[in-house]
């Protein structure tokens, strides 16, 4: 009786221990989060979550990783949420927005007429702008403009570069990349204890777990060297713009500043700034940065500044009170005596949402970024013609200057090239800078050759609507279309050009394929369905003799699975190994064990949420032919035996 209360003891004991930790690290995830720290809350949420399924922390790992632009992480964390007992409207938004972010027009359009039915009292201005840009987007990527575009990798790094200008041979630009600091090294897992001050961290920022931004030039054939600019912050130090000459330039910023309040629990907010230097007399360095006189650090912030040539006219951004929305565009000029004069809100551009990165061409067009307009999702890129003070109706540049998630930055080197800005999928890093050139004729250029094909479901043979077909090139070049009701898909292509095209849904196995242009081509896929605990083998994943590390040929495959995991966002697996009877008992179920806990890691390794994925040795307890132990088999039956296969086993 003694014993049976001991051991009952020390359960209750290790069950509060255990609640008790669990409590410790939400309220550290809580309190991170509230300081933006969001990668460091993520961790912590995702600690959390997995000792206990809560809505708060599966709620908070969808915006934070939303916050984060990790879009695929943030589309399976809603559709948790979302499917979870206590969900709100709120989040079935939430969901419907990653989705559009993913691509995926469709499927958002449902959660989006979900969301209007839950909610009751959407605006018509909301209702037509969420499902005419599902339609819009659709549209345009199955009519692609002709323009070609390249990543800049010669510019771009691993973590966000944007805000590419040119000033002759010298490109300068954006960046968080963290080659600006050699003596300031992080943690594995930064950490914050309660009660330090609230001053922000001098090396990296909170909200990115990367360092600020500084700015970076590029000369000619040089590598990339940060800008020889000493701008007095040791904080961000954003985008810039540069008159005609390359002898001026306005830049934001941002800065502590003396006056701001620290008191207990309550945080403050740090505005972004416009400053403006001039090239000193040497003509190799710069004078002291300047603040234009309606910055406001205290009230709103002022950012992406656009100088005109002559440097007598300033564009920019600003989320200062009277505006039409979140962030507006605003225009000033300066006068005979070199002030600015009061700033003017462009009213017919912008709307109740977002506009920003003005860019004013020498033909009068207004270009800038957008989120209040029917678009392909975040942030797009549109135009507007401005003659004498009349401002015509913005127009959406389309698919594939344009993508599903933020694209802004938009500047001209020439008339026909310049560079833009955008996190779409397939880049180096989070944002990247891409080159555009606008065709010779602004027409769509003729079909050389056509690749079409339809996409079935393999199971039951049906069609698959709404599917996505995904062409790429060696360049780096991307196009995507969705099929239509009867799972067809084109794409125009040119002579002579290797390609891979790929097919994939929501809830079924990807498929692709490689090939070279020589006339053309009818390629149909035929895509797998994905059932819950329903078995599926990896194949060619093979171990050394009596090892358990990934190899480079099981690399690849395991590669295929995390592809399945990124399209299908709201599944969580099981990953099983198994080996053949040969061998101890207990010696074969911990060496699949080693074998499937590899996996899981080599999975999580490349971006997948731990979560989501198990790990199971099975040893030989699940023989699929009849080599038991002591039957005489060949190699070949054994290595049937021998297997790594994973099974969806739950879905949200």
């Amino acid at each position: 009786m003694k014993r049976k209360l001991l051991i009952s003891l020390s359960a209750v004991l290790l069950m509060f221990n255990l609640s008790a930790k669990a409590q410790y690290i939400l309220h550290e995830a809580d309190e991170q989060y509230r300081l933006y720290n969001y990668i460091k809350a993520i961790d912590l949420y995702e600690q959390a979550y997995k000792k206990k399924n809560t809505l708060h922390a599966a709620e908070r790992l969808a915006e934070g990783y939303n916050l984060t632009k990790n879009y695929v992480q943030a589309q399976s964390w809603y559709a948790t949420v979302a499917g979870m007992p206590t969900s709100t409207p709120k989040h079935v938004l939430g969901y419907a927005q990653t989705l559009i972010s993913n691509s995926k027009y469709t499927e958002a359009k449902q959660q989006l007429q979900r969301y209007i039915n839950l909610k009751g009292d959407v605006s018509q201005r909301q209702k037509d702008l969420w499902l005419q840009s599902c339609d819009s987007a659709l549209k345009w990527m199955q009519n692609p403009m002709a323009i070609q575009i390249q990543n800049a990798k010669e510019l771009n790094s691993a973590k966000s570069d944007w805000g590419a200008v040119k000033i002759n041979s010298n490109t300068i630009f954006t960046s968080d990349r963290e080659d600006y600091i050699k003596d300031h090294t992080k943690s594995e897992k930064p950490f914050l204890k309660f009660g330090i001050g609230k001053m922000p961290d001098q090396h990296v920022y909170g909200w990115t777990g990367n360092q600020y931004l500084r700015l970076y030039q590029k000369v000619g054939n040089d590598s990339v060297q940060l800008f020889p600019f000493n701008a007095g912050t040791a904080y961000h130090i954003g985008v810039s713009s540069f008159t005609a000459d390359g002898k001026e330039m306005y830049f934001t910023l941002t800065r502590i500043p003396q006056n701001l309040d620290y008191s207990k629990d309550k945080l403050a907010t740090v505005n972004v700034e416009i400053y403006s230097s001039k090239k000193a007399a040497d003509g190799n360095t710069w004078e002291t940065p300047v603040a234009l006189k309606f910055n406001n650090v205290n009230t709103y912030s002022v950012g992406d500044p656009f100088i005109s040539k002559d440097g007598k006219t300033l564009y920019f951004v600003s989320d200062k009170p009277g505006g039409k929305g979140g962030t507006d565009i605003y225009t000033t000029t300066k006068n005979t005596t070199g002030e600015w004069a009061t700033p003017l809100n462009l009213a017919a551009i912008n709307t109740e949402n977002n506009e920003r990165s003005p860019f004013l061409d020498e033909a009068a067009i207004l270009f800038f970024s957008s989120d209040g307009y029917p678009g392909m999702g975040g942030l797009d890129i549109f135009k507007s013609t401005i003659k004498e003070y009349i401002i015509n109706k913005p127009v959406n540049l389309g698919y594939p200057i344009n993508s599903p998630q933020d694209d802004f930055a938009y500047n001209m080197n020439s008339a026909k090239t310049g560079y833009f800005s955008s996190n779409r999928t397939g880049g180096l890093g989070s944002d990247d800078i891409y080159n555009f050139t606008l065709p010779t004729i602004p027409v769509v250029l003729p079909e050389v050759f056509k690749l079409e094909g339809k996409i079935f479901n393999k199971k039951t043979g049906q069609p698959l609507a709404a599917a996505t077909a995904t062409l790429k090139t060696k360049d780096g070049s991307v196009l995507k279309v969705q099929t239509d009701d009867s799972g067809y898909y084109s794409f125009k292509i040119d002579q002579d050009i290797s390609y891979r095209v790929s097919a994939k849904k929501v809830k079924f196995l990807y498929a692709d394929t490689n090939f070279r242009t020589k006339k053309s081509l009818i390629k149909d896929f035929y895509l797998t369905p994905i059932e819950i605990n329903k078995a599926i083998r990896l194949e060619n994943i093979y171990y050394d003799f009596n090892k358990w590390n990934i190899r480079t040929d099981a690399g690849f495959e395991l590669d295929k699975l995390v592809k399945i995991l990124i399209d299908n966002p709201t599944i969580w697996i099981e990953l099983g190994s198994h080996t053949d009877s040969r061998g101890n008992d207990a010696y074969n179920l911990a060496l699949s064990q080693k074998r499937a806990d590899a996996a899981v890691k080599y999975i999580i390794s490349k971006g997948i949420v731990k979560n989501r994925v198990i790990s199971r040795g099975y040893g030989e307890t699940q023989l699929i032919n009849k080599c038991n132990d002591g039957v005489k088999c060949s190699n070949e039956e054994h290595q049937l035996n021998r297997r790594t296969e994973f099974k969806i086993i739950k879905e949200y």
